[in-house]
C-alpha cells in the first residue's frame, strides 16, 4: 500500500508539473510545440563545450540562416569541462532572443562501451538532475528539448543493455520531475545499423510515463543511398512514432552520405533534421564545417547545400509558434516545396502568385535585386532566395533594399537581412554584417517568411 501511495503521489507531481508548464509534446508521430502546432526542426549543431568563446556570435549567425533549432553540445565534466547552470541559462536566453528552439545534449557519453573515456548514460542523467541544471531548464519547456546523451552507446554494447539503460534513464528523468520532451539517440554511435532503437522504439516509448519521447538517428556513412534512408524513416512512420535526424553530413570519415535523399525524404515525411556542424571540427571531420573558420560569409560546399540548397534550411524552415510573430510550421505539406524548385510549389498551390523584380543604382556601383523563387501556399509565403547583385565595376560597401507588396504582410522570420519593420506593404531592409561587401559581379542572398499568401506582384529594388 505504501508503495502504491508513493507511486500515486509521484504521478500527481508529474501531472501538476505538466499543468504548470505546457512545453513540447509528441502525438501521432509528430512533435508539437507548446501551442499544439506541429514543429519540424530545421537547424544545425553547435559544439559549445569546445568553443564557448564562439557561441554568442555563432548563435546569431545560425539564426541568420533561417534555422529554427540549434543543438548545443554540453559536457558533464567527464571528458570535458562541465557546463554549469549559469552557462546553460545564458545559452537558453540567447536562443529565445533569436527565436531558436534549443536542444541540449550531453556529449561526453559518446561511444560508451567502445570509447574508454566516455561516461555512461546514467552520468548524463545525474547531470540533468543536478540542482543548478534543473534550475536552468525547468520552466523552459516551451523552448528547449533535453537530448539525454549524444550517441551514448558504441558498437560493442548488447541490445538489451541499450534498451534497459536507455529506459532507466528516461524513467529517472521523469522521477526527478522533468516534463520536457526527451530526445533519445540511437545505438551504434547514433547510426543504429543494428536496429536496436528502431526495433525497440515501442518499448522505449512505453518507458516514458508522459508519452513525450522523440527518437533521434544520426545519418552518416550507414546511409549512403536512398533506400537505407527511406526504409529507416518509413519504419517510424509505420509505428506512428516521432523521429528526427539529429546529425548528418554529406560525408563521414571519407565515406559518402546521401544527403540529398536525407533532405528530400525528411521534407516529404515532415521529419526534422539538424546538420553537423556549424564550425570548429577537427581531425576526421573538417569537411563537415558549414562556416569556414566561423565565417558565415564563407560557407563550405556542405554549408551551402544544407542552408541554401533544395529542401534545405532557407527553403523549408518555419519558426516555432511560441515566438512572437511566428505562426508555426503547420503541416508537412505546407512547409515543403517541389524537389525541382520552390516556384513550382507556388504555382500548384490553391492561390496564384506572380512576382517581378527591378534594379536601381546606388553607392559606388549598380545593384540589382532579384526575387528568385516564391513559395506561396495561400495562407503564407516564403521568398526563398532574394538576391542583391553588384552589377557595376566597383566594390559596394553595404546595401539597402525595398520590397513592395500589393497588400499588407506580416514577416515572421527573416535571414540574411535586417528589416526596419516586420509589417506593412512596403518593407525596407539592409545587409547584415557578413554580406554587405560586394565586389563587382558578387551577390548576397536573403529570405523572408510571412503571411498572408496570395501575394500577387512583389517588386524589389536595391541601392
Amino acid at each position: 500500500m505504501k508503495k502504491l501511495i508513493h507511486q500515486l503521489f509521484a504521478a500527481a507531481l508529474i501531472l501538476a508539473a505538466v499543468n504548470s508548464w505546457a512545453g513540447f509534446s509528441t502525438e501521432n508521430g509528430q512533435l508539437l510545440d507548446a501551442n499544439g502546432n506541429p514543429f519540424i526542426m530545421r537547424g544545425v549543431n553547435h559544439a559549445h563545450t569546445w568553443w564557448p568563446s564562439h557561441t554568442e556570435q555563432a548563435l546569431m549567425d545560425i539564426a541568420d540562416t533561417g534555422a529554427n533549432t540549434v543543438r548545443i553540445v554540453l559536457a558533464t565534466g567527464g571528458q570535458w569541462a562541465r557546463n554549469d547552470g549559469a552557462d546553460v541559462t545564458g545559452i537558453i536566453s540567447q536562443c529565445k532572443s533569436l527565436a531558436l528552439i534549443c536542444m541540449l545534449e550531453v556529449h561526453d557519453a559518446t561511444g560508451w562501451g567502445e570509447d574508454d573515456g566516455a561516461v555512461h548514460i546514467s552520468t548524463a542523467v545525474d547531470y540533468w538532475t543536478s540542482p543548478d541544471i534543473l534550475d536552468a531548464i525547468q520552466g523552459e519547456e516551451d523552448y528547449i528539448l533535453v537530448n539525454i546523451a549524444n550517441e551514448p552507446f558504441g558498437n560493442n554494447v548488447a541490445e538489451n543493455s541499450y534498451v534497459e539503460d536507455t529506459a532507466a534513464a528516461i524513467q529517472s528523468l521523469r522521477d526527478a520531475g522533468l516534463t520536457h520532451t526527451i530526445v533519445v539517440d540511437a545505438a551504434n554511435w547514433g547510426q543504429d545499423w543494428e536496429g536496436f532503437m528502431r526495433d525497440n522504439a515501442g518499448t522505449l516509448a512505453a518507458a516514458d510515463p508522459l508519452d513525450n519521447l522523440l527518437f533521434s538517428v544520426h545519418m552518416y556513412e550507414v546511409y549512403a543511398d536512398r533506400d537505407s534512408v527511406a526504409s529507416y524513416m518509413q519504419a517510424f512512420e509505420e509505428m506512428n512514432l516521432p523521429l528526427i535526424v539529429g546529425e548528418f553530413g554529406h560525408e563521414h570519415n571519407g565515406n559518402p552520405v546521401d544527403e540529398d535523399a536525407i533532405l528530400d525524404e525528411a521534407r516529404a515525411r515532415g521529419i526534422g533534421y539538424l546538420g553537423w556542424s556549424w564550425s570548429g571540427n577537427g581531425g576526421c571531420c573538417t569537411e563537415l564545417d558549414m562556416a569556414v573558420d566561423w565565417n558565415p560569409g564563407n560557407l563550405s560546399g556542405w554549408g551551402e547545400r544544407l542552408i541554401h540548397g533544395v529542401d534545405g534550411i532557407a527553403e523549408t524552415s518555419r519558426c516555432a509558434s511560441v515566438f512572437p510573430g511566428c505562426s508555426g510550421t503547420g503541416s508537412s505539406s505546407s512547409s515543403s516545396s517541389s524537389s525541382s524548385s520552390a516556384s513550382s510549389s507556388s504555382s500548384s498551390s490553391s492561390s496564384s502568385s506572380s512576382s517581378s523584380s527591378s534594379s536601381s543604382s546606388g553607392g559606388n556601383g549598380s545593384l540589382a535585386c532579384d526575387l528568385g523563387d516564391v513559395n506561396d501556399w495561400g495562407s503564407g509565403f516564403v521568398l526563398n532566395s532574394v538576391t542583391v547583385t553588384n552589377t557595376g565595376s566597383t566594390a559596394v560597401s553595404g546595401w539597402d533594399v525595398q520590397l513592395q507588396f500589393s497588400q499588407d504582410v506580416n514577416i515572421s522570420n527573416a535571414w540574411g537581412v535586417q528589416l526596419g519593420g516586420n509589417s506593412g506593404s512596403l518593407l525596407a531592409g539592409t545587409n547584415v554584417g557578413y554580406n554587405g561587401q560586394l565586389q563587382p559581379g558578387q551577390s548576397a542572398s536573403f529570405g523572408l517568411q510571412g503571411a498572408p499568401g496570395n501575394l500577387g506582384t512583389v517588386t524589389c529594388t536595391a541601392e
